[in-house]
């Protein structure tokens, strides 16, 4: 079977402006999908028109609601949208649709004798926008009515070990053109390594109509062919994930993919989206993935996974890289390195030594600062709204520790020499409404703080600003992220040498 090809979906509101899209991306893609039922009614009369314009092969698509598309008017209705576009077709063949594609239950001999007779492939769809797709196989072959047609099944998983299951069910298929599609952020790997399921096409979306399909899994066709690398990928290429679930992350995935392109190593790190690590560490087990980048807010919990960890990372408690060694999984701590250096860059010379430092929060990255803060002598008081988290991690040092509440603010006044905050509030995709908050709103800046806000994205925060106009000397956690990651990189390449 061929490499699986590129298809852009195309979810303007008129003609005109798909086929500007069209025209933008034509050198980055195989086909495109004209989606109906996102045009404006009146457009869907001229559909027709359409294959003629463009220079690649077109799919046909009429989605309904019930299936994630767009389209609301009755079956008879959107059977005579079929027809007419399908209808008196020109003799040549470049100027009709390539394909069309039909729902399982759309089953009217009459269109599909047209399609058929004038050289339109079908593709026949099934959608669950609800749950999993169990038997895959059996699916797909029920769905070959006449033995021509391609399945396609898209549904969402509940979880990536959902998404994993694809890949072991599609291995069993026949040597037949199919589709098979996870979708959301969890079924990402689905889209990006389609290679290793066999499917027929992979779908993307445009930059300008991204947030119609975003919900949905698409991706750009910049972050398909240039970040993933994804008309290279093969059955050959040695694969490690990003294990996260708030999508906060990008800047990993795009250094060290560039870096395996940069060194010509056949690689791809992806992304593994899921509210737990055990689910990611599965889906990573069952591709066999060479390691990951931990997220938070695994750096925790990922310790009780490992079969072996480095001994800066049992005295932390907090794991960031894993290393597929031996069948089982090796943890490292990288943080704690990156965030020491980026300390001495900021710091610029300034001991710390029994200086009263702060440190917000008391998650896997506050454990990674109170192990160094410690090595270099700091007196510290942990803040937290558990204070219960906050004690754990203050005990182990020999540090104080406080509820992070406004009658803590003259605790954090007396600490206030350097503020480190490494909460996730402040980002811009904390939450739903990315509302950008500050952690600690009660406190009143003097001027002569120091504050090292570890959130990257944005790089300046809510937190930060309001420090830096008050005159404070202020960071954010970019330098030690590229640290980080810098070492990251060196293990990965390292990992990748073994496996030659």
């Amino acid at each position: 079977m061929n490499r699986p090809l590129i298809c852009m979906t195309l979810a303007g509101k008129t003609l005109e402006e798909d086929y500007a899209l069209v025209k933008k991306y034509e050198n980055q893609i195989d086909l495109v999908e004209l989606r109906v039922d996102f045009l404006n009614e009146d457009e869907q009369l001229y559909v027709k028109r359409f294959p003629a314009l463009i220079y690649h092969p077109c799919i046909l698509t009429i989605r309904r609601k019930i299936d994630g598309g767009l389209f609301n008017g009755g079956e008879f209705s959107r059977t005579n949208l079929f027809g007419r576009a399908l209808a008196f077709a020109n003799p040549n063949k470049s100027k009709n649709f390539a394909y069309v594609d039909f729902e399982e239950d759309f089953q009217i001999p009459s269109i599909q004798d047209v399609a058929m007779a004038f050289g339109v492939r079908i593709i026949r769809s099934f959608h669950n926008m609800n749950e999993n797709v169990i038997n895959i196989k059996e699916k797909c072959d029920s769905m070959r009515k006449t033995g021509y047609e391609i399945p396609k099944i898209d549904f969402f998983p509940n979880n990536l070990s959902d998404v994993a299951a694809i890949f072991a069910e599609c291995k069993s298929l026949p040597k037949y053109n199919h589709i098979v599609t996870a979708l959301g952020v969890q079924g990402l790997p689905s889209r990006i390594l389609a290679e290793l399921t066999g499917s027929y096409l992979t779908y993307i979306s445009p930059e300008e109509t991204l947030k119609q399909t975003k919900d949905l899994g698409y991706i750009a066709p910049k972050a398909m062919i240039d970040l993933y690398n994804f008309k290279n990928i093969s059955g050959k290429t040695k694969l490690f994930g990003l294990a996260e679930w708030s999508g906060q992350n990008e800047y990993a995935i795009q250094i060290l993919n560039r870096e395996f392109q940069n060194q010509n190593i056949d690689a791809v790190l992806i992304p593994l989206r899921s509210p737990l690590i055990s689910d990611c560490l599965y889906f990573a087990e069952q591709l066999n993935f060479s390691g990951l980048i931990i997220c938070e807010p695994f750096l925790e919990t990922t310790s009780y996974y490992l079969s072996e960890q480095s001994s800066e990372l049992a005295q932390i408690g907090s794991c960031n890289t894993v290393l597929r060694k031996n069948n089982k999984w090796q943890g490292i701590n990288t943080l704690a390195q990156g965030f020491k250096t980026a300390l001495e860059e900021f710091l610029n010379g300034t001991r710390i030594w029994h200086r009263k430092i702060a440190v917000i929060g008391a998650g896997g990255l506050a454990r990674t600062v109170a192990y160094i803060l410690h090595q270099k002598g700091a007196k510290v008081c942990i803040f937290n709204r558990t204070i219960e988290r906050a004690q754990i991690i203050a005990e182990k040092y020999g540090f104080f520790y406080s509820t992070l509440e406004p009658s803590s603010a003259e605790l954090l006044d007396e600490f206030s020499g350097l503020i480190i905050q490494t909460t996730s509030i402040g980002s811009d995709l904390q939450d739903s409404t990315k509302k950008m908050t500050d952690p600690i709103p009660f406190y009143k800046f003097r001027g002569d703080e120091m504050l090292m806000d570890l959130i990257y994205s944005p790089e300046m925060t809510p937190l930060r600003r309001r420090a830096s106009q008050a005159g404070c000397k202020t960071t954010n956690g970019k330098a030690m992220f590229e640290y980080s990651t810098k070492q990251q990189i060196k293990l990965f390449m390292e990992k990748f040498e073994t496996l030659r």
